[in-house]
């Protein structure tokens, strides 16, 4: 029989997490699942033996009674989650405008209820691009055109050096995450960035890296934070959303273990971001923003020598 096996709670943020000043945050439910479900495998030696795997489960979405999505979580942080959507999303310019969200695991739904009403909320989510997310990657309107409108701070205000970056990722290794038991889902991390210090603030594993970084958002407009000083790390690969998400979070760094579509290096190049991909250990490629970016290069590594062994 499998048993849901739990997980530690998420990071909480470190001193600069604070509550936005003159904004009423919503009501949220505290309905986090099992991340984890233990189950019986049969592997290829004819062994039967537990296996834990991420316990994915769907969450529909009502806004004011009207359901606008499902999105495949693991249930870690599923109120902010669904704030973070919102916020990506661009169907709510204000957290004030929502009174609370209700999330109930017994009908798998959540439900948005806002003060005033969205009235044109039909006409914002009439037009739906279905892009390369796993598990929710759809984006309302051309979120392409609103790029005029994002400034992220300048390089000298918002920099890495290569040693933070390396530093950055020797955190990601050792997290204990659902990843390394289990596999299958996908990470966000966000870092403050100073003084050659890279601090781990919050970490968030889900089925899929729009959920991730969508509940990131979440946690950061409730607590408050800033994305000037920050750095955005994912395990998935940066495509056009994702880079468009992490630029409305105010985020002028972006890494990930992962490559970079054109489309992400198009957008990023227009925004002025960095991106790094294939960022794991102290290997990485910076595809755009170099001038972020204070490289200390690394020794080149010796020619390999061949030596023959063929008889003389």
């Amino acid at each position: 029989m499998a048993h849901p096996h739990p997980s530690a709670p998420p990071l909480r943020a470190s001193s600069d997490a604070r509550a936005p000043e003159c904004v009423r945050a919503p009501r949220l439910t505290a309905a986090r699942q099992p991340l984890l479900r233990e189950i019986r495998i049969l592997d290829e030696y004819g062994n039967h033996r537990p296996l834990h795997i991420p316990a994915e489960r769907p969450l529909t979405v009502f806004v004011d009674k009207r359901e606008l999505v499902t999105l495949m979580t693991l249930g870690a942080d599923p109120e902010r989650l669904v704030l973070g959507y919102l916020r990506n999303q661009r169907l709510v310019a204000s957290m004030d405008k929502i009174e609370s969200i209700t999330v109930d695991w017994e009908v798998d739904a959540a439900a948005v209820k806002t003060r005033h009403g969205l009235p044109d909320l039909a006409e914002r989510t009439a037009r739906r691009t279905v892009t390369t997310g796993c598990g929710q990657g759809t984006v309302f309107g051309d979120l392409m055109q609103q790029t005029a409108g994002i400034h992220l701070p300048p390089p000298e205000q918002a920099r890495i050096r290569q040693s933070t970056l390396a530093a950055m990722l020797e955190t990601m290794r050792q997290q204990d995450s659902i990843h390394r038991q289990a596999g299958s889902v996908h990470g966000c991390a966000m870092f403050r960035v100073a003084d050659r210090q890279a601090e781990l603030l919050h970490f968030v594993e889900d089925v899929g890296r729009h959920n991730a970084i969508d509940t990131i958002a979440g946690w950061m407009w409730l607590q408050g934070v800033d994305g000037a000083d920050k750095c955005f790390y994912t395990t998935g690969r940066l495509t056009s959303e994702m880079v468009m998400k992490a630029a409305h979070m105010g985020v002028p760094i972006v890494v990930s273990r992962n490559g970079v579509t054109q489309m992400g290096y198009e957008l990023a190049t227009r925004l002025g971001m960095t991106l790094f991909g294939r960022a794991a250990n102290k290997h990485f490629l910076c595809y755009t923003g170099f001038e972020r970016f204070d490289s200390e290069p690394l020794p080149e590594p010796s020619p390999m020598r061949v030596v023959s062994s063929a008889p003389r």
